[in-house]
């Protein structure tokens, strides 16, 4: 994805970044890289969702920057990362491993943040040792673990065989997304974010995720399709925030209460009324008032003294 397929102006037009690298996965796939901010800054990793990329979390990077160093990455498929053939939860865990290898020193610990199917990476990342050397806490916004088609809302019918079916074909589909519209956007917006949404929110939200390749769209929705996560919610021991939209029809509020029922280490759960799915983008200032609170609670002081923050410290 360019640049100019994003908003140019205002909050959510992508930041240039103070470096840009290329990272490769452990089977080859290259991942877009780009790091914000002074390298000596406590550091937050930034994991977004499907069909959008690390103009995802403009408003985010713009605010954080200034006294924080923001990994951002393009999943494989997504924004400047070529396609790659192996669409699977492994390969989404082993290249945000490849991401923390490349970004963070030995053994220095940073907030992991996912978004959608960015949290659920996180989620299957976490046994992983590398991943566990580098999260010193974790935010979850907008994601689940297991279910994803049978409790999304998208289509207004009630729960069961058909709603789930129509479901899947819809957002597994190849067809094109095409040019942004009015048309689109509403569509958009019924989706994926909640009915106050600003048009600018709207705009920014539906130019990313047109801008996604429908190959990549199509294979990454058939991997969610049939995604089980929960053995890699009860594996995520760091410190783990939740932000959910209580409008949300991608994944509703039953998935966050459930995260918070199996997490090891839950530290609070934030449900915003009204908002929908993007939470990043429609609750841009809470979302980045969540991450600069669990940096100063628990990235700051590991980076202080360089010992790690155990449970019940």
């Amino acid at each position: 994805m360019s640049r100019t397929a994003s908003v140019t102006s205002g909050p959510y037009a992508p930041p240039t970044p103070s470096r840009e690298l290329t990272v490769v996965s452990a089977d080859g796939a290259r991942l877009h890289v780009e790091v914000h901010g002074p390298e000596d800054a406590p550091p937050v990793v930034l994991s977004h969702g499907w069909t959008c990329s690390t103009a995802f979390w403009a408003a985010q990077i713009r605010d954080l920057a200034t006294d924080h160093r923001v990994i951002a990455y393009d999943q494989r498929g997504h924004g400047r990362s070529p396609a790659s053939p192996v669409c699977t939860t492994h390969a989404l865990a082993d290249d945000l491993e490849a991401v923390l290898a490349q970004t963070l020193g030995p053994g220095e610990k940073a907030l992991i943040v996912g978004h959608s199917m960015g949290g659920m990476t996180v989620m299957a990342a976490a046994a992983r040792p590398r991943f566990r050397a580098h999260a010193a806490a974790v935010l979850l916004c907008s994601t689940g673990s297991s279910r994803l088609v049978a409790e999304a809302r998208v289509v207004p019918l009630g729960a069961g065989r058909v709603r789930t079916w129509i479901t899947g074909r819809i957002l597994g589909s190849r067809a094109p997304l095409g040019p942004v519209t009015p048309v689109a956007k509403g569509i958009l917006k019924y989706a994926t974010m909640g009915a106050g949404s600003a048009p600018h929110m709207v705009e920014a939200c539906a130019r990313i995720v047109h801008a996604c390749p429908r190959a990549a769209r199509h294979a990454w929705a058939r991997a969610l399709e049939a995604l089980d996560l929960d053995h890699g919610v009860g594996e995520l021991h760091a410190p783990t925030a939740i932000v959910h939209g209580g409008s949300d029809r991608l994944t509703p509020p039953v998935h966050a209460r459930a995260l918070v029922a199996a997490l090891p280490h839950c530290v609070g759960l934030t449900e915003l009324t009204g908002v929908g799915h993007m939470t990043p983008v429609e609750a841009p200032d809470l979302v980045t008032g969540r991450i600069r609170e669990l940096v100063t609670t628990y990235v700051i002081p590991e980076k202080a003294t360089g010992v790690e923050i155990k449970e019940g410290a």
